[in-house]
């Protein structure tokens, strides 16, 4: 499994239009992507702390495919919201359940 999380500052004030925003963008742009096994959007718990978008791809080429697509332009358009972050990558070195 290839995990990539995406840090996504985003103002206290429009926090609740960024999730709205964001969870219909996924909703919309993810279901039809090959290779995508889920994706999440993560509230920080801190004051202060970033969202995180995670998605997890069964491996770097299917994540590769997917920022080639029509479906991560329509993802990252100027709609989605949030001010952008650090994107980091992962393979899976050991899991437990679902």
């Amino acid at each position: 499994m290839y995990t990539v999380m995406n840090r996504i500052p985003v103002p206290t004030a429009g926090a609740a239009a960024f999730e709205e925003r964001f969870a219909a963008t996924m909703r919309e742009t993810l279901p039809p992507v090959a290779g995508l096994l889920g994706a999440r959007l993560l509230r920080p718990q801190q004051e202060g702390g970033a969202y995180v978008a995670v998605m997890d791809f069964t491996s770097r080429e299917a994540f590769t495919a997917w920022t080639r697509s029509d479906a991560f332009r329509a993802a990252h358009g100027p709609s989605t919201g949030g001010t952008g972050g650090g994107v980091e990558t992962f393979e899976t070195v050991a899991a437990v359940g679902a």
